[in-house]
């Protein structure tokens, strides 16, 4: 039996932050193994999707001249993946307001894909349990199972493997890109040194500071080699760093993205002011400490 189909749908695709980062092992097939706890904002991309039309991808918003071609976008592939798994026509028009920058540590391409997905599930009238998002997900992208999620999860092995995390404090948080796209794969080629274990949090973090704390206990072990080929990642940590109020700067997956952590949104757009500079991006939102 299929879902009740609708004709239209506007959903956000939210940032993804990983708010700590390890690398712990490689597979033999060079895929990296990874302990992050992975938390979403408040902020992100917005897809405005019309069932029923030609496939087709329109990019509108600030970073829509960064996108590439329609039948390149990972939501287009997304689409015609889980249309093709599920039996029916891939048939959507879908436009994507580009709010986030690309190629930025922040999973737009991924948040845009597992959006689409969830939408289109719905827009197409496929039932739940005809279909494993998740392993579709993981077709397209190590970061789409967990932006699949969009709430607050660690994530494990190359990604796929997601379990349940602690409650998060609510929180402001800047994010601030220098206008620098990085390749992930050439971070993560760039990286020098060993693995470090896993290591999740022992409790749930009772405010902001505390959670900061605890953060940078552990750390992104992509942020050096990230600044050997970005160096100006390094000017971003220290302006987010000395703005007022920050308990925590910190990069974001293989950067250049990074993120500072506040007591409340008020005072991340307070910094946001003293952080501000030509030819970056700073953007003041809040963590989602939604758990389903």
């Amino acid at each position: 039996m299929s879902a009740a189909q609708t004709e239209s749908a506007t959903v956000l695709a939210p940032a993804k932050i990983n708010l700590y980062f390890h690398i712990t092992g490689r597979r033999a097939d060079g895929y990296h193994l990874v302990d992050s706890l992975v938390g979403f904002t408040t902020l992100g991309d917005t897809l405005s999707i019309r069932a029923g039309e030609p496939l087709d991808i329109v990019s509108e918003g600030p970073f829509a001249d960064r996108m590439p071609p329609p039948y390149k976008n990972l939501v287009y592939q997304a689409a015609q993946l889980l249309a093709d798994t599920a039996g029916v026509q891939a048939r959507a028009h879908i436009t994507i307001t580009k709010n986030l920058p690309v190629a930025a540590g922040i999973g737009g391409g991924s948040t845009d894909a597992a959006a689409a997905m969830k939408a289109l599930m719905t827009l197409w009238g496929i039932a739940e349990d005809s279909v494993d998002l998740q392993a579709l997900g993981l077709l397209l992208g190590s970061d789409v199972p967990a932006c699949l999620r969009a709430h607050t999860t660690y994530a494990g092995g190359i990604g796929e493997v997601l379990d349940e995390a602690p409650q998060l404090p609510k929180a402001g948080i800047l994010l601030v890109n220098p206008g620098v796209a990085l390749v992930t794969s050439s971070v993560f080629q760039a990286r020098k040194g060993g693995f470090n274990p896993p290591d999740r949090l022992t409790k749930a973090p009772k405010g902001a500071e505390a959670f900061s704390a605890m953060l940078a206990e552990r750390g992104n072990d992509l942020t050096d080699a990230a600044i050997r080929l970005c160096p100006v990642i390094r000017n971003v940590l220290s302006a987010l760093e000395a703005a007022p109020g920050c308990h925590l700067a910190q990069m974001t997956g293989s950067g250049a993205t990074c993120f500072g952590v506040f007591d409340d949104l008020a005072a991340a757009q307070e910094a946001a002011a003293a952080v501000e500079q030509d030819g970056w991006w700073v953007a003041p939102t809040e963590l989602n400490t939604e758990t389903v």
